[in-house]
């Protein structure tokens, strides 16, 4: 089976995301708009890395620090674990990476998905990670 990671940075009327695989290799990052297109985006995204890659099982893991709202009802619906990351963890995360500590599109969407990458890791979830 293969794994994906995502983060998910939501600004209101848009998602920043990034789509990483288990090594740590950033797969794509887009900002996509807070709606029905920007989930078609989203999974048709997802699918073009899938590519041929012969696994007929794909695990999506999303990290994002809000558990609310239609974006978040919708990756659900499609099937993806998706793990709330406390905003609190993504301040100490940013401190780490940052010497200044200041608020970066960049690292704010990768974050999240290395978060639960490293979750599944460190738990050693072999399949799939309690759902929330």
């Amino acid at each position: 089976m293969m794994r994906l990671f995502m983060g998910d940075d939501w600004a209101g009327a848009h998602h920043n995301v990034e789509l990483m695989d288990a090594a740590e290799r950033r797969l794509v990052r887009a900002r996509l708009p807070e709606d029905v297109a920007g989930m078609t985006w989203l999974h048709q995204m997802i699918a073009d890395r899938l590519g041929d890659s012969g696994d007929d099982q794909v695990q999506m893991v999303v990290g994002i620090e809000t558990d609310c709202g239609p974006w978040m009802r919708a990756l659900v619906a499609a099937g993806y674990t998706v793990l709330t990351v406390n905003p609190l963890q993504a301040a100490r995360y940013r401190e780490r990476l940052s010497v200044s500590g200041t608020k970066s599109d960049v690292a704010d969407v990768h974050m999240p998905a290395d978060t639960v990458r490293g979750c599944c890791a460190l738990l050693g979830w072999p399949s799939s990670p309690p759902r929330p």
